[in-house]
Protein backbone atom coordinates (compact mmCIF):
# COMPACT_ATOMS: atom_id res chain seq x y z
CA UNK A 1 0.00 0.00 0.00
CA UNK A 2 2.94 2.45 0.52
CA UNK A 3 4.59 1.82 -2.20
CA UNK A 4 1.24 2.26 -4.21
CA UNK A 5 0.51 5.51 -2.57
CA UNK A 6 4.15 6.79 -3.58
CA UNK A 7 4.07 5.42 -7.26
CA UNK A 8 1.19 7.70 -7.20
CA UNK A 9 2.58 11.09 -5.41
CA UNK A 10 5.41 10.79 -7.99
CA UNK A 11 2.61 10.41 -11.02
CA UNK A 12 1.21 13.59 -9.39
CA UNK A 13 4.15 15.04 -8.99
CA UNK A 14 5.48 14.78 -12.33
CA UNK A 15 2.13 16.08 -14.11
CA UNK A 16 2.55 18.83 -12.07
CA UNK A 17 5.97 19.21 -13.45
CA UNK A 18 5.25 19.28 -16.90
CA UNK A 19 2.25 21.59 -16.00
CA UNK A 20 4.50 24.24 -15.31
CA UNK A 21 7.14 23.32 -17.85
CA UNK A 22 4.30 24.23 -20.31
CA UNK A 23 3.01 27.08 -18.88
CA UNK A 24 6.62 28.92 -18.60
CA UNK A 25 7.64 27.81 -21.96
CA UNK A 26 4.91 29.79 -23.46
CA UNK A 27 5.70 32.54 -20.95
CA UNK A 28 8.70 32.48 -22.68
CA UNK A 29 7.69 32.53 -26.19
CA UNK A 30 5.12 35.22 -25.44
CA UNK A 31 7.90 37.61 -23.92
CA UNK A 32 10.27 36.84 -26.55
CA UNK A 33 7.38 37.45 -29.66
CA UNK A 34 6.69 40.69 -27.59
CA UNK A 35 10.25 41.67 -28.08
CA UNK A 36 10.27 41.04 -31.96
CA UNK A 37 8.92 44.23 -32.48
CA UNK A 38 9.85 47.28 -34.42
CA UNK A 39 8.44 50.76 -33.46
CA UNK A 40 8.74 53.61 -35.55
CA UNK A 41 7.94 57.28 -36.42
CA UNK A 42 7.13 58.67 -39.58
CA UNK A 43 6.66 62.08 -40.74
CA UNK A 44 3.85 64.22 -43.38
CA UNK A 45 4.48 67.65 -43.68
CA UNK A 46 2.93 69.90 -46.61
CA UNK A 47 3.35 73.48 -47.71
CA UNK A 48 0.15 75.59 -47.86
CA UNK A 49 -1.14 79.37 -48.37
CA UNK A 50 -3.68 80.67 -45.76
CA UNK A 51 -6.46 81.39 -47.42
CA UNK A 52 -8.55 83.26 -44.54
CA UNK A 53 -7.11 86.90 -43.68
CA UNK A 54 -8.43 88.63 -40.35
CA UNK A 55 -7.39 92.18 -39.73
CA UNK A 56 -8.24 94.79 -37.00
CA UNK A 57 -7.32 98.28 -36.18
CA UNK A 58 -8.49 100.59 -33.38
CA UNK A 59 -9.67 104.38 -33.58
CA UNK A 60 -9.81 106.31 -30.79
CA UNK A 61 -11.09 110.37 -29.87
CA UNK A 62 -10.88 112.41 -26.29
CA UNK A 63 -12.63 115.07 -25.30
CA UNK A 64 -13.85 117.00 -22.02
CA UNK A 65 -17.45 117.25 -23.18
CA UNK A 66 -18.44 113.01 -23.19
CA UNK A 67 -21.73 113.85 -25.88
CA UNK A 68 -18.98 115.59 -27.98
CA UNK A 69 -16.33 112.27 -27.69
CA UNK A 70 -18.87 109.92 -29.14
CA UNK A 71 -20.09 112.18 -32.01
CA UNK A 72 -16.47 112.63 -32.87
CA UNK A 73 -15.86 108.70 -32.87
CA UNK A 74 -19.00 107.93 -35.00
CA UNK A 75 -18.00 110.27 -37.57
CA UNK A 76 -14.45 108.33 -37.48
CA UNK A 77 -16.61 105.44 -37.81
CA UNK A 78 -18.49 106.45 -41.00
CA UNK A 79 -14.72 107.78 -42.52
CA UNK A 80 -13.57 104.17 -41.96
CA UNK A 81 -17.09 102.45 -43.24
CA UNK A 82 -16.82 104.92 -46.54
CA UNK A 83 -13.14 104.13 -47.10
CA UNK A 84 -13.55 100.22 -46.84
CA UNK A 85 -16.29 100.20 -48.80
CA UNK A 86 -14.47 102.04 -51.34
CA UNK A 87 -11.91 99.46 -51.29
CA UNK A 88 -14.04 96.64 -52.11
CA UNK A 89 -15.08 95.64 -48.49
CA UNK A 90 -19.05 94.80 -47.76
CA UNK A 91 -20.79 96.15 -45.06
CA UNK A 92 -20.95 92.10 -43.77
CA UNK A 93 -17.44 92.08 -43.27
CA UNK A 94 -17.12 94.83 -40.90
CA UNK A 95 -17.30 94.35 -37.42
CA UNK A 96 -17.30 97.38 -35.07
CA UNK A 97 -16.79 96.67 -31.45
CA UNK A 98 -18.62 98.65 -28.71
CA UNK A 99 -17.14 101.22 -27.67
CA UNK A 100 -14.52 101.87 -24.60
CA UNK A 101 -14.97 104.37 -22.69
CA UNK A 102 -13.01 105.90 -19.52
CA UNK A 103 -11.68 108.84 -17.63
CA UNK A 104 -8.44 110.43 -18.02
CA UNK A 105 -6.84 112.34 -15.06
CA UNK A 106 -4.02 113.86 -13.81
CA UNK A 107 -1.73 112.70 -10.78
CA UNK A 108 -1.40 116.23 -8.31
CA UNK A 109 1.49 116.37 -6.06
CA UNK A 110 2.27 118.86 -2.95
CA UNK A 111 5.29 120.60 -2.62
CA UNK A 112 6.83 117.03 -0.54
CA UNK A 113 5.75 115.45 -3.45
CA UNK A 114 3.18 113.20 -1.71
CA UNK A 115 -0.16 112.94 -3.93
CA UNK A 116 -3.21 115.17 -2.97
CA UNK A 117 -5.58 113.89 -5.17
CA UNK A 118 -6.14 114.67 -9.77
CA UNK A 119 -7.48 116.61 -11.97
CA UNK A 120 -9.75 115.19 -14.52
CA UNK A 121 -8.80 115.97 -18.01
CA UNK A 122 -11.52 114.57 -20.48
CA UNK A 123 -12.70 111.60 -21.47
CA UNK A 124 -11.32 109.02 -23.89
CA UNK A 125 -13.31 107.16 -26.15
CA UNK A 126 -11.83 104.43 -28.10
CA UNK A 127 -13.50 101.08 -30.87
CA UNK A 128 -12.16 98.50 -32.80
CA UNK A 129 -12.79 97.37 -36.29
CA UNK A 130 -12.48 93.75 -37.93
CA UNK A 131 -12.48 92.29 -41.11
CA UNK A 132 -12.47 88.43 -41.92
CA UNK A 133 -12.15 88.00 -45.56
CA UNK A 134 -11.25 84.87 -48.24
CA UNK A 135 -9.83 87.76 -50.15
CA UNK A 136 -6.39 87.83 -48.62
CA UNK A 137 -4.27 89.89 -51.03
CA UNK A 138 -7.06 92.82 -51.06
CA UNK A 139 -7.21 93.11 -47.36
CA UNK A 140 -3.52 92.84 -47.10
CA UNK A 141 -2.97 96.04 -49.62
CA UNK A 142 -5.83 98.12 -47.00
CA UNK A 143 -3.93 97.24 -43.79
CA UNK A 144 -0.78 99.04 -45.61
CA UNK A 145 -2.79 101.90 -47.19
CA UNK A 146 -5.55 102.37 -44.35
CA UNK A 147 -2.65 105.00 -42.88
CA UNK A 148 -4.29 107.27 -45.39
CA UNK A 149 -7.27 107.78 -43.18
CA UNK A 150 -4.92 109.99 -40.41
CA UNK A 151 -4.55 112.50 -42.80
CA UNK A 152 -8.57 112.65 -42.66
CA UNK A 153 -7.88 113.36 -39.05
CA UNK A 154 -8.76 109.37 -38.05
CA UNK A 155 -6.08 108.44 -35.35
CA UNK A 156 -6.44 104.91 -36.39
CA UNK A 157 -3.86 101.76 -35.46
CA UNK A 158 -3.50 98.61 -37.51
CA UNK A 159 -2.58 95.49 -36.13
CA UNK A 160 -0.69 93.17 -38.17
CA UNK A 161 -3.12 90.98 -39.90
CA UNK A 162 -3.85 87.22 -39.10
CA UNK A 163 -3.76 84.49 -41.59
CA UNK A 164 -5.70 80.94 -41.32
CA UNK A 165 -6.75 77.92 -43.79
CA UNK A 166 -10.50 76.94 -43.65
CA UNK A 167 -9.58 73.27 -44.73
CA UNK A 168 -7.04 72.57 -42.19
CA UNK A 169 -8.88 69.51 -40.99
CA UNK A 170 -8.51 68.24 -44.51
CA UNK A 171 -5.13 69.14 -44.40
CA UNK A 172 -4.82 67.42 -40.79
CA UNK A 173 -6.73 63.84 -42.26
CA UNK A 174 -4.11 63.99 -45.34
CA UNK A 175 -0.86 64.88 -43.22
CA UNK A 176 -1.78 61.83 -40.77
CA UNK A 177 -2.01 59.90 -44.19
CA UNK A 178 1.28 60.77 -45.27
CA UNK A 179 2.74 60.35 -41.92
CA UNK A 180 1.05 56.52 -41.87
CA UNK A 181 2.52 55.98 -45.41
CA UNK A 182 5.72 57.12 -44.45
CA UNK A 183 6.37 55.17 -41.19
CA UNK A 184 5.35 51.60 -42.66
CA UNK A 185 7.78 52.32 -45.48
CA UNK A 186 10.28 52.62 -42.54
CA UNK A 187 8.95 49.48 -41.38
CA UNK A 188 9.59 47.73 -44.09
CA UNK A 189 13.03 48.89 -45.02
CA UNK A 190 13.86 47.87 -41.34
CA UNK A 191 12.53 44.05 -41.26
CA UNK A 192 13.77 43.66 -44.93
CA UNK A 193 17.69 45.11 -44.10
CA UNK A 194 17.22 42.63 -41.40
CA UNK A 195 16.00 39.31 -42.85
CA UNK A 196 12.85 39.78 -41.27
CA UNK A 197 8.72 39.84 -42.18
CA UNK A 198 7.23 42.85 -41.30
CA UNK A 199 3.93 41.38 -38.88
CA UNK A 200 0.86 43.17 -37.86
CA UNK A 201 0.02 46.34 -36.95
CA UNK A 202 0.01 46.26 -33.16
CA UNK A 203 0.51 49.95 -31.95
CA UNK A 204 -0.03 53.47 -33.58
CA UNK A 205 -0.15 56.91 -31.65
CA UNK A 206 -0.46 59.95 -33.33
CA UNK A 207 1.96 63.06 -32.68
CA UNK A 208 0.77 67.16 -32.54
CA UNK A 209 0.01 68.50 -35.37
CA UNK A 210 1.87 71.48 -35.99
CA UNK A 211 1.58 74.54 -38.37
CA UNK A 212 4.79 77.29 -38.50
CA UNK A 213 5.65 79.97 -41.09
CA UNK A 214 7.31 78.68 -43.73
CA UNK A 215 11.27 78.66 -44.08
CA UNK A 216 10.46 80.95 -40.42
CA UNK A 217 12.65 78.44 -38.25
CA UNK A 218 9.84 78.67 -35.75
CA UNK A 219 10.49 75.94 -32.99
CA UNK A 220 7.46 73.24 -32.60
CA UNK A 221 5.75 73.22 -29.06
CA UNK A 222 4.67 70.31 -26.72
CA UNK A 223 0.91 71.97 -27.07
CA UNK A 224 1.30 72.05 -30.63
CA UNK A 225 2.70 75.14 -32.88
CA UNK A 226 -0.21 77.40 -34.48
CA UNK A 227 1.21 79.95 -36.30
CA UNK A 228 -0.64 82.95 -37.39
CA UNK A 229 1.62 85.91 -38.43
CA UNK A 230 2.33 83.83 -41.69
CA UNK A 231 0.70 83.89 -44.83
CA UNK A 232 2.94 80.95 -45.85
CA UNK A 233 2.87 78.15 -43.89
CA UNK A 234 3.99 74.41 -43.34
CA UNK A 235 2.06 72.22 -41.42
CA UNK A 236 3.54 68.79 -39.99
CA UNK A 237 2.10 65.72 -37.49
CA UNK A 238 4.21 62.48 -36.80
CA UNK A 239 2.71 58.92 -36.58
CA UNK A 240 4.24 56.44 -34.28
CA UNK A 241 3.37 52.34 -35.10
CA UNK A 242 4.82 49.35 -33.65
CA UNK A 243 4.80 46.28 -35.99
CA UNK A 244 5.12 42.32 -34.81
CA UNK A 245 8.42 40.53 -36.76
CA UNK A 246 8.47 37.43 -38.37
Amino acid sequence: MLIMKNSITAIVFAIAIIIASVVLGNAFMNRNKAQRTIAVTGLGSSDFTSDLIVWEANFSRTNENLQQAYKDLENDKTVISTYLTTKGVSAEQMVFSAVNSSEMTEPNYGPNGNYIGSTFKGYSLTQNVEINSTNVAEIEKISREITELLNRGVKLYSSAPRYYYTKIEDLKVEMISRATENARLRAERIAENSGSNLGELIDAKMGIFQITGQNSGEDYSWGGAYNTSSKEKTTSITMKLTYSVD
